[in-house]
């Protein structure tokens, strides 16, 4: 009878150990799950890190080539701009040529002394025609103001004289041409200009009753 009685009561200690066990093993499981997500979680973090690194190596290459095609371009453009400086009047150069080879035979021609004189005058028109049109290339124009009124922004005042006969203010002679580049003044003309004259006392009024 006290065997049978004692079964029981070994029976109930023994299953709180099984609870116990069940709940260490739940609470392995959940750790270890726990620690598998952040192992999980880390390496993502490394491999997003990794990215980013890589992404930031690419952008700073990308960065340096475009500084190094910047700095290319810049230099080209120097070159450019000095070689344009340094030949910058070699059409005008070409076109002036011919201009000298013509003075240069005028003045071969004018040694001899069977030289004539109208022949002479002839090439130098020419010579001066040429010269003139090789301006007009490089849109280089006179200014030739002669019987136009004075303008201070293109003419320059030699000398006024009395004139009654045009407009006060009225270009008389043109001693020297200026000239445009452009439409930019490179060099005013030389010019003398009419002032108004002394005004002229009223004709005696002629008395037809006497």
């Amino acid at each position: 009878m006290a065997n049978e009685d004692k079964a029981p009561v070994e029976e109930t200690i023994e299953q709180p150990e099984s609870t116990v066990e069940v709940e260490l093993e739940t609470a392995a499981e959940v750790e270890a799950q726990q620690q598998s997500e952040q192992d999980q979680g880390a390496e993502q973090l490394q491999q997003e890190l990794e990215q980013a690194q890589q992404a930031l190596a690419e952008a700073q290459e990308q960065v340096l080539r475009a500084q190094a095609d910047v700095q290319n371009m810049r230099r080209r453009a120097e070159q450019d701009v000095a070689k344009a400086r340094k030949f910058a009047l070699e059409k005008f150069a070409e076109e002036l040529l011919p201009v000298v080879d013509n003075l240069e035979r005028g003045i071969e021609s004018s040694q001899n002394d069977q030289a004539d004189v109208a022949t002479l005058r002839e090439g130098v028109e020419m010579t001066l025609s040429m010269f003139v049109n090789a301006l007009k290339k490089f849109n280089m124009e006179p200014v030739d103001p002669q019987g136009e009124p004075f303008d201070p922004q293109l003419h320059q005042a030699m000398s006024m004289v009395e004139n009654d006969n045009v407009e006060p203010n009225t270009v008389l002679h043109v001693m020297q041409k200026g000239y445009l580049l452009n439409g930019r003044l490179v060099r005013p003309a030389m010019v003398m200009v009419s002032k108004g004259g002394a005004k002229k006392p009223d004709a005696p009024k002629i008395d037809e009753q006497a």
